[in-house]
């Protein structure tokens, strides 16, 4: 028999990307999941393959040094009977000169970009051929992977969906921003993947760290650290809390990871300028999909940053309620981070599932400013000591609040607040643009013998007294309508649960405020207000909120935070109730006209009206949305647009996937920041 000689080979991508779920990443390369069998085709020249006479096999290979050791490289034959643990590859058909082999990796094989080459041996003659390049990735659909994810739907959202909603807002006003995670847009995932190769660890021993990329746990930690640049370790975002934002993008504006990531290609990994928590999260979740791992973006409301890690949060108030010094400790108004789907050999006992991962640089995690993977069954279960970083999470959910008000002769009160911190933890619900509450996976229910045994395992007790035994009890409401351009008002809302009267005195503050809890300048103040209280009544204190002493101190956040004193006549003891209200941007319209299909040309109509009593100049609405735009689309206005006016402008579209996308959109101009909005399409497959 003469030598066995290959001619052509198809990688059979279009067939092989439809089966693995991977033909959206209109990759010009083979990508597949990882436990899962996929189909190349090999054409030989001459002479076609004789059974029982020529020997096949092949090699696969990933990282800059592979080796069987570190599961980095598999030689394997082509057999009758492939194996589960490990490589193999069995032929399914043959047509004269043409053969079709179905090559399959284990479910727990090294993800990342691998070379193929054939071997071929008859008689004594062996030869090779260099194949090409394919690229493993991570398979929530296969049982034995460790990121298996049983339902469906779920796999769909949390894979395979390209957009999403990140919840924003204060805990009584939660509202969403629509995101573009883009996975599957072209350059990504080579980028995620070079990613993984710049990071730290690679460049201190490749080896090692190639033979770990079969574990989620160990990249989550990775992407955990490569998203923030704190490390000086060619991170992905830096980060940055106040203005001015003029030497880069302000993080409002950012309505999608893809345009971020492929900055930071471009700049040769420096930084992009610059992100915030939800913006690191939505970044992380766009990498972890884009491997394969399932993930969401989850905010929590209220979520306490304790840098001394005693599970209180110490505010100082003076008797204005005014900041009387600076905290370390501080509320966010919410912070966002997100939960990867895997399991936790790792661990002993039953950790498997959500886990924790917080790419925002908050505090370092063994050395490296990283967070995570941190179990959600562990943070609610108390047990500190699990890897990664649960005591830092736990606080997060679960700290008490104690406001000091320093009086004038320097005397310290303090009122008490355990219930505050760790509120609606929201995420986007699987297939529907309405909020989950997960609140439960992370806490039990306030006041059970559960949370009770939990805080006895952490270490921490609850300081306050619940608010049914309280004498008088102290919040603040708000009218409806706090809109941007107007004036609105904030009510001091006092009960006295007692059967006696009361007489106190109650003062109301507000202060413009960013969502990281740093306060600003004052934008109203009320005199000191004696009030006497029947036996079982209520009274309201009220405060207007003016726009004209709001307007030049609101930050991009929106948010004044309004707080109410109150002290008892008669015991000396001082309240606190603090509120934060958002100040509502205006809507932006988006209308589609004509009939949404594939590759067929749309025209979406975007508008906005100006509520404001000012021009806005510079006005930019930025379009952007998988399947529909190939890149952002920007319309800057020429002419300013007056107050009460609208701005308008129609878009051409042609959508490239059918299904269900979304066209989000963001507004800047000089007096209004990172207006958003959204609308869900239809588009219609291609008619055949």
């Amino acid at each position: 028999f003469a030598e066995l000689v290959l001619d052509t080979w198809d990688l059979q991508l279009e067939r092989n990307g439809r089966e693995h779920r991977t033909a959206d990443m209109g990759c010009k390369q083979l990508v597949v999941r990882r436990g899962q069998p996929f189909t190349i085709t090999l054409r030989f020249s001459g002479r076609g393959y004789e059974e029982g006479v020529d020997k096949l096999a092949f090699n696969v290979e990933t990282g800059p040094c592979p080796s069987e050791t570190s599961g980095t490289r598999s030689h394997f034959a082509v057999t009758d009977c492939p194996e589960e643990s490990c490589w193999s590859s069995v032929i399914q058909q043959q047509d004269g000169e043409s053969l079709s082999v179905s090559l399959c990796s284990p479910a727990s094989a090294h993800i990342g970009r691998y070379t193929l080459t054939l071997e071929t041996c008859t008689e004594y003659q062996g030869s090779s051929f260099h194949i090409g390049h394919f690229i493993l990735l991570f398979n929530a659909w296969h049982p034995e992977d460790t990121v298996f994810l049983r339902d469906e739907n779920e796999r769909h959202e949390y894979v395979l969906s390209q957009q999403g909603l990140i919840y924003q807002g204060t805990c009584n006003y939660i509202f969403s921003v629509p995101w573009n995670f883009g996975q599957f847009e072209d350059d990504i995932l080579s980028i995620c993947l070079n990613m993984l190769d710049i990071n730290p660890k690679h460049l201190r021993d490749q080896n090692r760290d190639c033979s770990r990329r079969n574990d989620p746990v160990y990249i989550g930690r990775v992407v955990s650290a490569m998203v923030n640049c704190n490390d000086e370790d060619r991170g992905v975002l830096a980060g940055r809390w106040e203005d001015p934002y003029d030497d880069g993008t302000n993080p409002m504006s950012w309505i999608g990871s893809v345009d971020i990531l492929k900055r930071w290609k471009d700049f040769g990994c420096q930084p992009v300028k610059y992100g915030q928590c939800w913006v690191f999260a939505a970044v992380a979740c766009t990498v972890m999909r884009c491997l394969g791992i399932p993930t969401r973006v989850v905010t929590n409301y209220n979520s306490a940053h304790d840098t001394n890690a005693n599970l209180t949060i110490d505010h100082y108030l003076n008797e204005k309620g005014g900041q009387e010094r600076q905290s370390w400790d501080k509320i966010w108004n919410f912070h966002c981070w997100v939960e990867s789907w895997m399991a936790r050999p790792d661990l002993a006992g039953d950790y498997d599932g959500w886990q924790v991962l917080d790419p925002t640089p908050q505090e370092k995690s063994e050395g490296v400013f990283c967070c995570g993977p941190a179990p959600v069954k562990a943070i609610k279960e108390g047990d500190m000591q699990l890897k990664y970083d649960i005591p830092f999470i736990f606080a997060e959910v679960n700290a008490d609040v104690v406001y000091w008000v320093v009086q004038g002769d320097g005397m310290q009160k303090q009122s008490i607040q355990s219930s505050v911190v760790g509120k609606n933890i929201s995420t986007k619900s699987v297939g529907k643009d309405s909020r989950e509450d997960i609140t439960h996976n992370y806490k039990y229910p306030e006041g059970s013998e559960e949370e009770r045994k939990v805080f006895a395992k952490a270490e921490h007790e609850k300081k306050s007294v619940p608010e049914e035994d309280e004498a008088l009890h102290l919040k603040i409401k708000v009218s409806e309508g706090a809109n941007k351009g107007r004036d609105f008002d904030v009510f001091a809302v006092i009960n006295n649960n007692t059967d006696v009267e009361h007489v106190c005195s109650v003062r109301l503050c507000a202060r413009t405020t960013s969502y990281n809890g740093t306060a600003g300048p004052q934008c109203g103040l009320t005199d000191l207000i004696d009030v006497d209280l029947e036996p079982r009544s209520e009274k309201r204190v009220p405060m207007r909120i003016l726009y004209e002493q709001y307007k030049d101190n609101l930050t991009q956040d929106n948010l004044i935070k309004v707080v109410a004193l109150l002290t008892d006549h008669q015991t000396g003891d001082v309240m606190v109730a603090v509120r934060d209200v958002y100040v509502e941007n205006p809507p932006i319209k988006i209308r589609i006209l004509g009939e949404p299909m594939q590759n067929r040309k749309l025209v979406a109509e975007i508008s906005m009206v100006n509520p404001l009593e000012v021009p806005l100049s510079n006005c930019v609405f930025v379009v952007e949305g998988s399947g529909l735009t190939h890149e952002q689309r920007v319309k800057q206005l020429e002419e300013p647009v007056e107050p009460q006016a609208e701005a308008k402008f129609r878009l051409d579209l042609m959508p490239h996937q059918s299904g269900l996308q979304k066209l989000m959109v963001d507004f800047e101009s000089d007096q209004l920041r990172g207006v958003k909005g959204y609308r869900n399409v239809i588009i219609a497959p291609q008619p055949m």
